[in-house]
């Protein structure tokens, strides 16, 4: 069992594709910033959507493997657009929830009545970013299938 665990191809490969972009959101905000942000490397959001990459990478490798009129095919294709529509929709609108908060919390933070803490903004995905993450899932996932 444990064997077959560690030999997996179908698991490790799809975690090394979730461990690029999500690097690569990293390597992106260096460039764009000159700053380094060790967060980069957990954060959700940003460019490209890291979740959609993995979700579709894997969805790629298991159509390619089992075929892609198969049922194991069409449970990963259904759950890569859950995931897709997730990154896209909920959490994104709950990042312009928690961006419309702080921006409360600034103002009565001048008058002195609250704390500072402020919520995380950056929770969800543009389409953009979830259409890149998606492309490079896909190219992965025929590279590493």
């Amino acid at each position: 069992m444990l064997n077959d665990f560690l030999h997996n191809t179908l698991l490790w490969n799809t975690l090394i594709v979730s461990i690029f972009v999500q690097s690569l959101k990293f390597f992106i905000y260096l460039v764009r910033s000159g700053k380094v942000d060790f967060r980069w490397f957990v954060r959700t959001g940003g460019m490209p959507s890291s979740h959609t990459a993995t979700v579709f990478a894997l969805s790629t490798m298991v159509g390619l493997r089992e075929g892609f009129s198969s049922t194991i095919f069409a449970v990963t294709a259904m759950f890569s657009l859950i995931v897709t529509y997730d990154a896209t929709g909920v959490r994104r609108a709950a990042g312009k929830q928690a961006a419309v908060i702080n921006r409360m919390i600034e103002e009565l933070q001048m008058q002195h009545k609250v704390g500072r803490e402020r919520l995380v903004e950056l929770l969800g995905h543009t389409p953009l970013e979830v259409f890149v993450g998606a492309v490079l899932g896909i190219i992965m996932g025929i590279l590493l299938g």
